[in-house]
């Protein structure tokens, strides 16, 4: 068997260090499991990445690189804001659920106690998927798309909080339902409840 590329030793290291995150949960992850997952010795793993935290921090680089390219498409197509904001969200829900390992890592000991570095490369995608949703927000409610009381922050959270929330109650409940179809209808509704007021609504004071 001919003997694979440094790069697709890393991706395959990844990859794998992404399945067992899922199935060992971070905090019981070691590198031994990783190179006993692939065949390979302890110390080729440290060939390509020289601590377990760099090994982390690839991982948090290849999930927002994932996540990004998906932003990047999407935002490069025409579409209202509000269309922009659903597909977005969707995103993450089908990323969460082709990676379930993701939640899991975010609530980890690893992320909050152990290793600052990767704590700040997820608080960042974190920030940089927000942004996105709050200059959605803010064109929407520029258009009259949505309420001209929304504070696009606030809206921003109020959608970031619906998936994480939907990610945990799905990760607790063992997965028993489909994330992306129970968060699509979901997000429906919540940019309904944001959305302006109709004619009827605005004279009446309320929906008829």
């Amino acid at each position: 068997m001919p003997r694979k590329s440094a790069d697709d030793r890393k991706a395959e290291i990844l990859t794998v260090t992404l399945r067992l995150a899922d199935e060992l949960g971070p905090d019981r992850l070691t590198t031994q499991a990783i190179a006993d997952a692939i065949g390979i010795s302890q110390p080729a793993i440290f060939r390509h990445f020289p601590s377990k935290t760099a090994l982390w921090l690839g991982l948090a680089e290849r999930i927002s690189g994932m996540l990004s390219a998906e932003w990047q498409r999407l935002l490069a197509q025409e579409a209202t804001p509000r269309d922009r904001l659903a597909a977005l969200l969707h995103v993450q829900l089908r990323q969460i659920e082709a990676n379930p390992a993701i939640p899991a890592i975010l609530h980890s000991r690893e992320l909050h106690a152990e290793n600052a570095e990767l704590r700040a490369a997820f608080v960042a995608v974190m920030g940089r998927f927000q942004a996105l949703l709050v200059a959605e927000l803010q064109r929407g409610r520029d258009l009259g798309l949505f309420r001209a009381d929304l504070a696009p922050a606030d809206g921003a959270t109020l959608l970031i909080s619906l998936v994480q929330g939907l990610a945990l109650r799905w990760s607790l409940g063992r997965r028993g339902f489909s994330l992306v179809e129970e968060g699509g209808r979901l997000i429906e509704l919540e940019l309904d409840l944001m959305g302006a007021a109709t004619g009827a609504e605005t004279s009446k004071g309320g929906p008829q």
